[in-house]
């Protein structure tokens, strides 16, 4: 049994003079237990988690999770428009940290050949990557609880399982809980709109400037109204890419500001060609006028 049912069974009865407005005043979590205490939070704050957690390596994201990082002892489910799209920019700084204390990144039915030379761009050592070939979806979901009940401490667990119902995602749940590595479970975006037991869900997109834009559809605390816009430019690029091209929105804007610029030239050119042929047919005085009127265009 439980801590926070054991208290509730030996609980004390109010007492029969309580009056009806007592039970209207705000709650003092001091009178319960720690372990209930903790367990407790309030629909308009975001909880703290009573788990530990992987930090994510951006403060702003960091920020909105539960407990301040990627949870433990529970699912993570990342949605995308398109598999192997943002999964590796989101996770690298926290794989990261993992890989360099020694615990193993377990891919399971990874839709792409994981690239060895830029997993070491990203920071995470070949060495430290373990990948599961699982090719059906009976494999993928097999191979994913195996690992879960493993408990590969130190490590993190990351599964694609795009054809994943709500009765399998739920028995992955059970089982996360009792695991010390993060599970990141990657499927489509059209899963939203399913329902998942995963504590923490996110649906992540690009954005421009090489950002990461990342919707917090599901969590313990508030809904948060838009997303949480990360910088996060792939570290392969950050080595080639100059200032201009940090910021490629801006490079667009100016072009097409140019290009405009151009037409209105081009079509300035016209309208003074035009107006010498009627000129030469008209006389001085036509040009006299002809030139009065294209004055409007300068």
């Amino acid at each position: 049994m439980s801590a926070a049912l054991q208290w509730i069974v030996n609980a004390t009865p109010p007492p029969d003079d309580a009056s009806p407005q007592s039970f209207g005043q705000p709650f003092d979590l001091s009178q319960l237990p720690g372990s209930v205490a903790q367990a407790i939070w309030r629909g308009s704050q975001v909880a703290q988690a009573s788990q530990s957690v992987v930090a994510s390596g951006f403060a702003a994201l960091d920020a909105q999770l539960p407990g301040g990082g990627w949870p433990c002892h529970a699912l993570t489910e990342l949605l995308q428009p398109q598999p192997s799209l943002c999964e590796w920019r989101l996770l690298a700084p926290a794989l990261a940290g993992l890989a360099a204390g020694g615990g193993h990144i377990l891919l399971v039915g990874p839709p792409k050949r994981p690239h060895a030379p830029g997993l070491v761009q990203l920071g995470i050592a070949e060495k430290s990557i373990v990948w599961i070939a699982a090719d059906t979806p009976a494999e993928r979901l097999w191979c994913t609880e195996q690992l879960i009940k493993a408990n590969p401490r130190g490590g993190a667990i990351l599964a694609w399982l795009p054809q994943a119902r709500a009765e399998q995602l739920r028995r992955l749940q059970v089982h996360a809980q009792a695991c010390d590595c993060p599970v990141f479970l990657f499927r489509l975006e059209a899963a939203q709109r399913d329902a998942s037991p995963a504590p923490l869900r996110l649906l992540t997109a690009l954005g421009p400037d090489w950002a990461l834009h990342v919707h917090l559809l599901k969590r313990k605390g508030a809904l948060l109204d838009g997303p949480v816009v990360l910088p996060s430019v792939p570290g392969t690029l950050i080595s080639v890419l100059t200032p201009r091209l940090m910021h490629p929105s801006q490079l667009l804007a100016s072009r097409q500001n140019q290009g405009r610029h151009r037409t209105r030239t081009i079509n300035r050119g016209f309208v003074t060609a035009s107006v010498a042929r009627q000129s030469m047919q008209s006389g001085s005085h036509g040009l006299l006028h002809c030139v009065r009127n294209d004055e409007t265009y300068s």
